[in-house]
């Protein structure tokens, strides 16, 4: 029996030209290289300019990805953007990255899940394209994080970047085994209890303002080692999968304490985890196809092998995907 798969054709990035180093963090805020490193494993971090939107960087991002599948954009028919900074507070972003690459039909909107956006936003999409709602999407994660960053506190500050990371899924036929090209699984998770660990101190249905990122880092790291390695264990199993048939772990970049926690949960070598965090710091609901783009395009990714996506951010949202390549 064949199933409808959604398989990842393509991949793109975009990261704003602005680089902050360590280095340049310390003059700003009382705070060293080594102290960052050791904590985080960040060393820098890229910072949009002015004028430049979070659709731009979702625009540029895209562009690659469907340079990279051999697509005309013609053919999407689905956008879905992760996003916690939108252009406005409404329309949707993803209605501006419409037409900004010249589209006028399809379904276009976006998923507000923080850190997991787009593991919320791949899963959507699948579904949707299952469902016959669309055979082409692009799929993208977007941030500006650095506009609701308050510089002046430095256990924040330090830890987020801005960028952009897209996907191309398209709708394949597959015989509905775990040998399948595509999205095998994905589990997602949400639990509002912990709101006051990981958010922003504003918004316009609340004071009207924008506000600024507030989050009690000990606390959120705890939370993010369990979520993560359960969430991905219960992915696996969905797949029929175990630990030993990953290939690569294609994480959120919080953190790299946080990395090698969960991969230690799990009982993976931290040299099958893909780490970007160094170079790219937080960027939300980025980071997962930043990381994913750096590892398709650099080689490291083959031709069958076996993805673990997986991302937490605040809400508390949570979860994770097995695609194979």
């Amino acid at each position: 029996m064949t199933v409808t798969r959604s398989r990842i054709v393509g991949t793109g990035t975009y990261l704003p030209s602005r680089v902050i180093e360590n280095a340049e963090m310390a003059a700003l805020v009382d705070t060293s290289d080594e102290w960052i490193v050791e904590r985080t494993g960040i060393r820098r971090r890229h910072i949009a300019a002015e004028g430049e939107l979070t659709s731009d960087l979702a625009v540029n991002a895209a562009k690659q990805a469907l340079e990279s599948a051999g697509i005309d954009v013609q053919a999407v028919d689905l956008i879905v953007v992760a996003t916690a900074t939108p252009d406005q507070t409404f329309p949707a972003t993803a209605t501006r990255v419409q037409a900004k690459l010249g589209l006028t039909h399809g379904v276009a909107f976006d998923v507000a899940a923080v850190c997991s956006g787009f593991l919320y936003a791949l899963t959507v999409a699948d579904a949707m394209i299952r469902a016959g709602q669309g055979k082409t999407a692009l799929v993208i994660g977007a941030e500006t994080f650095s506009r609701i960053l308050d510089w002046e506190d430095r256990t924040t500050c330090v830890l987020f970047g801005d960028g952009a990371g897209a996907v191309v899924l398209r709708a394949e036929e597959g015989q509905g085994t775990n040998d399948d090209k595509g999205l095998l699984a994905a589990r997602l998770h949400s639990d509002g209890r912990y709101n006051e660990l990981l958010y922003v101190d504003g918004g316009p249905g609340s004071t009207g303002t924008t506000g600024k990122l507030r989050m009690k880092g000990k606390e959120v790291f705890r939370h993010a080692v369990t979520n993560l390695s359960s969430v991905m264990l219960e992915t696996l199993a969905a797949a029929g999968l175990k630990p030993e048939d990953v290939s690569w772990v294609i994480p959120h970049q919080a953190n790299l304490r946080i990395l090698e926690g969960t991969a230690k949960k799990l009982s993976l070598p931290i040299d099958r985890v893909v780490v970007t965090v160094d170079q790219h710091a937080n960027t939300s609901a980025a980071s997962v196809p930043l990381a994913l783009d750096a590892a398709v395009r650099d080689g490291r990714i083959k031709d069958g092998d076996l993805l673990l996506l997986e991302a937490m951010g605040g809400g508390f949202t949570w979860g994770a995907a097995a695609v194979r390549w």
